[in-house]
């Protein structure tokens, strides 16, 4: 009887804390949504200890066979010679399987790359527009900050869009700019900025609507902050996402067609 009384108070406090912050029951059933599109990308050499080399974050797009990442997630070379190849880890926990892909197509521009995925088909994640971001937002991303030391665990993090700018940011003197900041400056685009905090391995994650999964921007740990953040003297935790405008594109430029 005792148990029981537990039990029911436990499923009031639940319920009570559902209807006090529904954003928060929403979220949480959309990850649950979510997570089973959000990959692992990195590459396996079955001679090396551990064989799997988790280097970013992906998510499956279009029929389920495509995974979107970050350009710079994808290694420069592979060792063919050892029979090294790019791979995507599926799944949660130590059970994770691996699939070979395939890089079908690279956006250096805009840090973007779409991977094909072997022998294997993910639920796809809807890709949305820019045109309906606005600051002030709530959105959240998935992926995988620290890696896979103890396993593949997926990670989220949620944060309001802060502005709509620039990739790029004024410097006091030529002497601040580099090669890669220049052929930014020739090719400027408006990137999102996130009062959330992202680590390295959260690179290729999808930003998404909290209610409906729906992918907005691609987050962005490296690449972006090079430009936003190089000339400042203590670099901040915010974070940057590559808007899905040229997701879009990447998908029509390599001829995959979006369901």
């Amino acid at each position: 009887m005792f148990q029981n009384k537990r039990l029911f108070a436990s499923l009031l406090i639940l319920v009570f804390v559902c209807l006090s912050n529904p954003v928060a029951a929403e979220l949480a059933d959309t990850i649950e949504k979510v997570k089973p599109s959000v990959v692992g990308v990195g590459t396996l050499l079955k001679i090396r200890r551990p064989p799997a080399k988790l280097l970013g974050t992906g998510f499956a797009v279009a029929n389920g066979r495509y995974v979107v990442t970050n350009a710079h997630v994808i290694p420069a070379e592979l060792d063919y010679e050892k029979n090294e190849v790019l791979a995507v880890f599926i799944g949660t926990g130590k059970e994770a399987i691996v699939r070979p892909a395939e890089l079908l197509k690279s956006d250096p521009v805009h840090d973007l790359a779409l991977l094909k995925v072997e022998d294997f088909r993910l639920p796809d994640m809807k890709l949305g527009k820019m045109d309906t971001v606005r600051e002030g937002q709530l959105y959240a991303f998935t992926g995988f900050p620290i890696g896979a030391v103890i396993g593949l665990y997926p990670v989220t993090h949620r944060g309001i869009v802060s502005a709509i700018t620039p990739i790029v940011i004024p410097v006091k003197s030529t002497n601040q700019l580099d090669a890669a900041m220049i052929r930014r400056l020739r090719n400027p685009y408006d990137i999102i900025q996130l009062d959330a905090t992202a680590y390295p391995g959260n690179s290729g994650s999808p930003l998404y609507d909290v209610e409906t999964g729906t992918v907005v921007g691609v987050i962005n740990k490296v690449f972006v902050k090079e430009s936003k953040e190089k000339v400042l003297e203590k670099p901040s935790g915010i974070t940057y996402a590559i808007p899905v405008t040229y997701v879009h594109q990447l998908l029509k430029d390599a001829g995959v067609k979006i369901n």
